[in-house]
Formats: structure tokens, sequence, C-alpha cells
């Protein structure tokens, strides 16, 4: 095992690393000017991401085409906010409102939502348990804003998992609610339960991938139709 790179990543990173390193697996690999996660005995290559997908454009353009390569994203489906003090004692502990989903993963594949079309590419999305710890409430600035320490991700658990392999399965992912009629993206956004911005950015995922065409217009409002 190499050491290369372990030193920039985070806990999540590492405990997701290590939660899918199976016998035979290699992490931190060095392809060419590249280091790679974990590198499966069967030549996978796989790439741990928490945060955006953009970083990862120049790899894929270099290793994409010659390899088979793994995205895994671990979306936090439940968390809790654990505040600590200097010493690491904890102060606080309180189970988040929020909850991600396999949606969320789209805010980040709008970096290169047609490359999901590639046969040599698959998005994994872990649905995560985590713990996100955090220092005190520390106020707020000047400009009346509250100061947010954004802390560190510690995995606790991993509760589902969605492979998106192909535009298909992103397709297969739309509920039925939207298949019989052309739909808006408020519309989508209601079926799908999310914001109207992650919404809008599902839809302009799904129009890249060509699983989403147009349909014309309602009002003002674009329509959208699923492909045949």
């Amino acid at each position: 095992m190499s050491g290369i790179g372990v030193l920039r990543e985070g806990p999540l990173h590492a405990a997701v690393k290590d939660l899918l390193a199976r016998p035979g697996d290699v992490t931190e690999v060095k392809y060419g000017r590249y280091v790679i996660d974990l590198v499966r005995a069967d030549g996978e290559l796989v790439e741990v991401q928490t945060g955006g997908f953009s970083p990862l454009g120049p790899k894929l353009d270099a290793l994409l085409d010659e390899h088979r390569m793994r995205i895994v994203h671990p979306v936090p489906a439940q968390r809790r906010i654990i505040r600590v003090d200097a010493n690491g004692e904890v102060l606080s502990s309180r189970r988040s409102p929020l909850k991600g989903e396999v949606w969320d993963v789209f805010d980040r594949l709008v970096s290169f939502p047609s490359l999901l079309a590639h046969p040599n590419l698959t998005v994994e999305v872990l649905l995560c348990a985590e713990d996100h710890i955090r220092a005190p409430e520390a106020g707020r600035s000047r400009s009346g804003r509250r100061r947010r320490d954004p802390g560190e991700r510690r995995l606790t658990e991993v509760v589902g998992s969605e492979v998106l392999a192909s535009p298909a399965d992103c397709a297969a992912l739309l509920p039925d609610a939207l298949r019989a009629e052309p739909f808006t993206t408020r519309e989508l956004a209601t079926a799908v339960g999310c914001r109207m911005i992650l919404a809008q950015r599902i839809a302009y995922c799904l129009r890249g991938m060509e699983v989403l065409t147009d349909a014309g217009k309602r009002g003002r409002a674009p329509l959208h139709v699923i492909a045949a």
C-alpha cells in the first residue's frame, strides 16, 4: 500500500475507500501523472469522490477510454450534527432533518452529464449514515451572517446504494407519475421531492444524456418528456 495522497484525504473518504477494498485490490496507485484511490484485482479503477465531480475531469479524459472506471459518491441519507470543543469533548448532538437521496448525485453530474453514456464509466451512489463533527456555534459576522464550521464528515454506516452505469439506469429512477404526460421542471421537483434548483440540474443532466427531450411549453414553462 502506498501513502501517496493519503495525508490529504478526510475521514469519510478514507473510511469509504477502506470499506470498498477487497482482497487483491490495491490503494493509491499511480497511473502516469494521476493517482487512483483503488484499483480492483480485475482492473477497474475506483475513485471515491465526496465533493464535486469537476476535479475528476482531466483524470477521466486521460484514462476512461482505456480503463473501466467507477466513481463512488457518498450521500448522507442520515446525519447527526455533533459539536465538540477544542479538546474533542462532545458539547451537543442532534439529528439533522436533512436527508440525502440518490437524486443528490445529479448536483455533481452537471460537470459532465453526457459522460455517463460512456461504456467504461459507472457511478455508484452510497447512501450513508454520517456524523458531522463541528466546532461550537461561532455566532454571527459583522454582516449578520451566521458563521458555519463545515466540520468533518465521518461514516457510521452504509444504508443503501444505487449503481448508475448508463443513461437507462438514470431513466429508471424517474417516478411512474412522470411517464404518462409531458412535465415541467417544477412537476419533476414535486414528483421527486426535491428543491427546484436540484430539479433543474436533474433535468439538465437527463437532457444531456438524451433521457429527456423537448415537448414544447405550458405557458412559459418548458415541458420535458421521457425519450422512447
